[in-house]
């Protein structure tokens, strides 16, 4: 058990983490539902392993529906949200964790297909399910939300500039999302040690992460920033909708 959460804080909450059956997804998700949340697991590519978090998080006794879905595909992304109707008829947490764009063999298009289209789709789909009270938070990194500002690893760019734009194309829709009473946070974070990305990172810029942490004086891990992603969809929504998580007295602010 790693309680976060206080224990029953989230009962009768049901929760979906995009990209969660591994990784910060599979933390975060696993934070909601130690404390009370039935949850919708999501996932492209790694169904077992779903499967494995799932019957985890059902030992604790709760709702868990797992659900394979390609976030550049609409069609996908609307089976999805069908199937958290009809599972739970409503969604009180949504967290888009889900990012890619350093993957081989991918269209050129599609780190902004996924990073700013997909987001902007899965939000407007899951809205319907959301009520006053509910939360959205998205998932960015430093590198990324002060792209404009501060330049960074050029083998990140293009993946920094389409989540900058998926955070931006997001923050249009807060007007709109507040007055149904729904909050949305942006959580952003440094280098996080152990993900996919950093990993795709060093190998392309050998002593990339080891620059960055001694930079930071300290890299969160995947469990402790997952830990701050959940942490944001029940604390109150900062002013500004930014919830800046490690230092960041490297990143100029715009």
């Amino acid at each position: 058990m790693t309680q976060i959460l206080p224990a029953g804080s989230l009962d009768g909450k049901v929760a979906l983490v995009t990209g969660s059956s591994r990784g910060i997804g599979a933390d975060t998700i696993r934070y909601f539902a130690e404390a009370g949340a039935d949850v919708v697991i999501n996932f492209r590519n790694k169904a077992p392993r779903a499967e494995k978090l799932a019957n985890e998080l059902r030992a604790l006794g709760r709702r868990v529906l797992v659900v394979g879905a390609d976030l550049t595909d609409p069609d996908s992304v609307s089976a999805m949200f069908q199937s958290v109707r009809e599972e739970f008829g409503r969604l009180d947490i949504l967290v888009l964790n889900a990012s890619g764009g350093m993957e081989s063999g991918m269209a050129e298009d599609y780190a902004l297909k996924l990073n700013r289209d997909a987001q902007v789709n899965v939000l407007q789909a899951a809205e319907p399910l959301m009520g006053d009270g509910a939360r959205i938070v998205f998932v960015t990194s430093h590198q990324a939300h002060f792209i404009r500002t501060t330049p960074t690893m050029p083998e990140y760019e293009p993946v920094a500039k389409s989540k900058r734009a998926g955070e931006d194309a997001l923050r249009e829709l807060i007007p709109g999302l507040a007055a149904k009473g729904i909050g949305l946070t942006v959580v952003s974070g440094d280098m996080i040690e152990g993900t996919i990305t950093a990993t795709l990172l060093e190998r392309a810029n050998p002593g990339a992460i080891a620059g960055r942490r001694e930079s930071a004086g300290k890299l969160y891990n995947v469990s402790e920033f997952a830990a701050e992603v959940a942490q944001a969809a029940v604390d109150p929504v900062p002013a500004d909708n930014t919830r800046l998580t490690g230092d960041t007295s490297d990143f100029a602010s715009k």
